[in-house]
């Protein structure tokens, strides 16, 4: 399922992939992702992509509630930090 996501003048697109047991969310956007729980930042490291993981979250609205708990360095070079709401994190991201 994939669903647009508005964030002030930003269109976001939300991924939503259901699997036996849970879901896989992700709201991306040219620049960087923010994933839930299920993604390892390593590779992401790894590519050197922007990117930021919340948990706890079932629905893209908790996405954009919930705190950053984990972060690539291409996302802490725009301004991303830990604690911050994945909201905030996306609009960093476009900046």
């Amino acid at each position: 399922m994939s669903e647009k996501i508005i964030i002030g003048k930003h269109e976001f697109e939300g991924v939503k992939i259901s699997t036996a047991k849970s879901n896989i969310l992700i709201i991306h956007c040219d620049r960087g992702f923010l994933g839930c729980g299920y993604f390892d930042m390593s590779v992401a490291e790894r590519l050197g992509d922007c990117a930021a993981v919340v948990t706890g979250v079932k629905s893209f609205e908790d996405m954009l509630a919930a705190a950053v708990v984990r972060l690539s360095p291409a996302a802490a070079a725009r301004g991303i930090k830990v604690g911050m709401a994945g909201r905030d994190a996306l609009e960093a991201m476009v900046r």
